[in-house]
């Protein structure tokens, strides 16, 4: 797996890339990285990328405020210098908006999406009371690394996870309550319906930030939008169960695939 910086927008993007195939873009959450995927990037057949949006990871900061559909447009441009061909681009919380932001209004850049314990097209709001909570987070690492081991509750790898929480204290610091407001102003729920193509929201059963009526709003937003509930894990399959991440995924990209050649020999 390799990593690598690519100038987009005057701003450096770091991402890691691995195999070959039909392309699978990862997109993180809040707090997160490119670093939530590296357990799943193997994914036979297909070459995957996971980059860290603006304001993350080792990528640089915007230089305005936060805004999905800004990182959406980083996503899009992305995937246009690397030449990605129709990608299924998937999204964990955050990036779940920031991938329904890109494929409602850039759909010829998309071919499905997958999202993982998601916002909704309707954003999520975090009340405005819970915002110096936010801040402390940001000072103070040991609270930071309780609030986001709730959101994992079954993750086994503590090495993994002690980088997940370096990673999500490096974020910018106009990010964190930033990514809130952005979050809470969010919202698509009159595009969705021309985007269509397959969408599979995934949610964990012990998720207590994306609620399961939530999910289930999120696939009904789509003409072709499946939920699949996942037992045993929360905010995160992708940490938390890897190994079955892994075959949702396979299963799924496979499926898009396969539709996608017998449409090209049988057109329409």
């Amino acid at each position: 797996m390799t990593g690598a910086f690519l100038l987009i927008g005057g701003l450096h993007l770091f991402y890691t890339a691995i195999g070959s195939g039909q392309p699978l873009v990862y997109v993180h959450g809040n707090t997160g990285s490119s670093r939530w995927f590296s357990q799943v990037m193997d994914i036979p057949g297909f070459q995957t990328f996971a980059l860290d949006l603006p304001n993350f990871g080792k990528s640089s900061p915007l230089e305005g405020d936060p805004d999905l559909h800004v990182y959406a447009d980083y996503v899009g441009e992305f995937i246009e210098a690397l030449h990605l061909k129709s990608p299924i681009v998937i999204g964990h919380s955050l990036g779940g908006g920031v991938a329904q932001s890109l494929a409602v209004r850039r759909p010829d850049l998309v071919s499905a999406l997958v999202l993982v314990d998601s916002a909704s097209p309707k954003g999520l709001i975090t009340p405005r009371e819970r915002y110096p909570f936010i801040e402390m987070m940001r000072k103070d690492r040991n609270l930071l690394s309780k609030a986001l081991a709730a959101t994992v509750p079954t993750l086994q790898d503590a090495v993994l996870f002690e980088n997940l929480v370096d990673d999500a204290a490096a974020m910018a610091e106009k990010a964190w309550t930033g990514n809130a407001e952005a979050l809470s102003a969010f919202d698509i729920e009159k595009r969705t319906t021309s985007f269509d193509k397959p969408v599979l929201v995934l949610w964990g059963r012990k998720d207590f930030i994306i609620t399961e009526s939530m999910a289930e709003d999120t696939a009904r937003a789509y003409p072709q939008g499946r939920l699949e509930i996942v037992e045993g894990v929360g905010h995160s399959i992708i940490v938390e169960n890897p190994g079955r991440f892994r075959e949702i995924i396979a299963n799924f990209a496979a499926k898009i695939v396969n539709k996608s050649e017998q449409e090209a020999l049988c057109p329409r």
